[in-house]
């Protein structure tokens, strides 16, 4: 079969026409003609190689939406014609104890949709059934793509957490990650507050969910969250002042985070005093993307609940613009490229 996909050659290289050719579909494999692919910041960081995990030439693209055009004779419960999508992961091993209770995530043997392989950033894409996962007739699918990767990334935790209706929720980072959190956390019942160093995002965060909305930067505000909070979200991927947060969360709290804390592969420590935690039987922890059925039940719950991905689409053949305002964090949440 005969893709045709935009590709980066080298580290931080603009995207240029890329056509390549796949061998027989294996038993398990689906083919998907891409309508609809996020422009996701880890897209950057795989051009530019700051994780060290990029081969060249690289397509990149792992907020994937499309039609299911063939599959393989082992693939079950998706059909052609298919509206599906596929998101940062493509593959396990699906028998080691993490795939077995769930977290496929935490395979050592995962496959990941545009690292050793290409993504979605091209006319088709070749990935393994068994992670593809059917898109809600209600969900709209420039809006739906970026809920595959930021999406499932802000719900697993939120899910694993066991957030309950009315616990109070901190939401730090109102971008591509936070605005969704903040329309979950919201759908959940939950009493959110929402943190940014923007002012200008107040009006987004009351729009998205948020019950209030606390200006990092000012420390009168910061000071009168302490001891309100029971869950905190770190989306933010700027260095910060975790005590202050770890302040914020009332006894037996939890501050996750999902971002790496830096933009280029460096170490992102934490710094955190034993007493804050030991006093309060606090907890910091992460939380990295999720397994299948959280997948399936985050697209469920995002259909149900009328989430969005606030999304700017811009046409396939505008690949570098579109790259180069995600690059510049000068997206209005999240850019989508549609072919």
């Amino acid at each position: 079969m005969h893709i045709h996909a935009f590709a980066a050659r080298g580290p931080g290289a603009a995207l240029h026409p890329y056509d390549y050719e796949l061998r027989e579909l294996g038993p398990y494999d689906i083919d998907i003609e891409v309508s609809h692919c996020g422009v996701c910041h880890s897209d950057i960081h795989l051009i530019d190689n700051d994780w060290s995990i990029s081969h060249y030439p690289l397509v990149p693209g792992h907020e994937i939406v499309g039609t299911v055009k063939a599959t393989g004779f082992n693939v079950e419960g998706l059909s052609i014609g298919q509206r599906v999508g596929v998101g940062w992961q493509s593959g396990s091993c699906l028998c080691c104890e993490w795939c077995l209770n769930g977290y496929e995530n935490l395979c050592r043997k995962k496959v990941l949709t545009c690292v050793k392989r290409q993504g979605g950033f091209a006319d088709f894409v070749r990935t393994d059934g068994r992670f593809a996962f059917a898109i809600p007739d209600s969900l709209d699918s420039a809006s739906a793509a970026p809920l595959l990767c930021a999406g499932l990334t802000v719900y697993a935790p939120m899910k694993r957490i066991g957030l309950r209706p009315h616990d109070h929720v901190g939401i730090v980072g109102i971008g591509g990650l936070g605005h969704i959190a903040l329309q979950f956390a919201r759908a959940m019942d939950c009493e959110v507050t929402a943190f940014s160093t923007n002012p200008k995002k107040e009006e987004d965060s009351f729009a998205f969910g948020a019950d209030h909305f606390v200006n990092s930067r000012n420390e009168n505000e910061m000071q009168g969250t302490k001891r309100t909070l029971d869950f905190i979200l770190l989306t933010a991927s700027a260095p910060l002042p975790l005590s202050s947060y770890m302040e914020a969360l009332r006894p037996c709290g939890n501050l996750t985070i999902v971002n790496r804390l830096n933009s280029r592969g460096e170490e992102g420590n934490i710094a955190v005093s034993a007493p804050v935690l030991v006093g309060g039987q606090k907890s910091i922890s992460g939380s990295l993307t999720g397994g299948r059925d959280v997948m399936r039940e985050m697209l469920a719950f995002a259909a149900s609940h009328h989430i969005i991905a606030r999304s700017e689409v811009f046409p396939q053949t505008d690949i570098n613009g579109a790259v180069q305002r995600v690059r510049n964090n000068e997206a209005h949440y999240r850019v989508v490229l549609e072919t």
